[in-house]
């Protein structure tokens, strides 16, 4: 059974960074696409960014690119999401999540697709 754990929320003042990770445990296969996501009060879940884990193909929302990187480390069983110049628009819990069937695509924001999902970490920014 594959288990996702997200880590490294908290509260920063904006323009600050955070750097939030999602280790996997299980057999989480290779070829599949890991995103995070976030979703603020009342909102619905966001993707925010995605990579292809069978070659590092990365894919980002609009409004984080430039701000937030993406990136894996197989030895370490972990992906990574390097968030800077942080905005209090970027408040949420985000979380990771993995759709082990499947690449990224243009579809990789949606949700729904991603079977397997941490419990999410708080990132809060004040202005």
């Amino acid at each position: 059974q594959v288990q996702l754990a997200e880590s490294g929320g908290g509260s920063v003042q904006a323009g600050g960074s955070l750097r939030l990770s999602c280790l996997i445990s299980g057999n989480a296969l290779s070829r599949n696409c890991m995103g995070w996501f976030r979703q603020a009060p009342g909102k619905e879940h966001e993707g925010v960014a995605a990579i292809y884990r069978g070659g590092g193909i990365t894919y980002y929302a609009e409004h984080v690119k430039g701000r937030f990187t993406i990136s894996e480390d197989k030895s370490k069983n972990t992906v990574y999401l390097e968030m800077n110049r942080l905005e209090p628009e970027d408040t949420a819990i985000y979380y990771c999540a993995l759709d082990i069937f499947s690449g990224c695509g243009d579809t990789w924001s949606r949700w729904g697709r991603f079977g397997f999902r941490g419990q999410g970490t708080q990132v809060t920014v004040s202005s």
